[in-house]
């Protein structure tokens, strides 16, 4: 894709995960696509990816975009108070049992976030690509580097070295939620990683190469698990038809 293609990068992201009513989650998908898509960037948001959870018929997983703070609140507060939020909105939600499954998320300053080409968004209809994304998500005690610094120093390096570069490097964003009618998890302080490849094949490869480097082995992973509160959350996801990021 040409350089001048690429908008970004988005310096605040929400990644959303939703707990659907059992069978429904093609029914938001396809009226997610069509009504919620374009309207939300519209308002200066950027919807970036949209997925379903192979690990969970009923889950819908997606990033949404934002250029700070400020411009998130202004965004939010015009599409969830504008009309197509009031037409449709009721259909979305009557497809959830649950939507607080929030982080608040940013590049980390030193390493990488997302970018996207604006312009080669698949229309509605467009069928999903075949693609893997994985994401893994570290959670480490509110106020502690340690086990950021490791992911960040030490992990990130042979991730880059055995496999694909990751797609997003990301934190916690600590600032003050200034939208509460959209709950985000509180009090958390994690890493989250994001990669793209051409299966779930290629994904398992490169774990293995990771796992297997030494250094990885005896050192960096026994020092994660060290420093986090709980086992690394892994998501395993295949793009919509209409998601930038594949």
């Amino acid at each position: 894709m040409p350089p001048t293609d690429l908008v970004g990068l988005p310096a605040v992201i929400e990644l959303r995960q939703y707990t659907l009513r059992p069978g429904r989650r093609d029914e938001l998908i396809d009226l997610f696509d069509q009504e919620f898509v374009e309207t939300q960037e519209e308002v200066g948001m950027r919807v970036l990816g949209q997925f379903r959870d192979l690990d969970d018929p009923d889950r819908f997983v997606w990033l949404r975009g934002f250029r700070d703070m400020t411009a998130r609140h202004r965004g939010l507060t015009d599409f969830y108070g504008g009309p197509v939020w009031a037409e449709h909105g009721p259909q979305a939600n009557a497809t959830m049992l649950d939507s607080d499954d929030v982080l608040l998320l940013r590049p980390v300053p030193t390493a990488s976030g997302f970018t996207y080409s604006a312009t080669r968004r698949p229309p509605v209809g467009a069928p999903a690509p075949d693609r893997f994304v994985a994401a893994t998500v570290w959670s480490f005690p509110p106020g502690r580097q340690d086990g950021i610094t490791l992911v960040q120093d030490g992990l990130l390096p042979v991730l880059l070295e055995t496999g694909p570069a990751p797609l997003a490097f990301l934190t916690t964003e600590h600032a003050h939620n200034t939208f509460p009618r959209l709950p985000v998890r509180s009090g958390e302080n994690v890493v989250a990683i994001f990669t793209s490849y051409p299966d779930e094949r290629a994904h398992r490869r490169h774990l293995a190469d990771v796992q297997a480097h030494a250094l990885v082995r005896h050192e960096i992973l026994p020092g994660i698990e060290r420093e986090q509160t709980a086992a690394p959350r892994e998501l395993r996801l295949t793009p919509t038809g209409r998601s930038l990021i594949s």
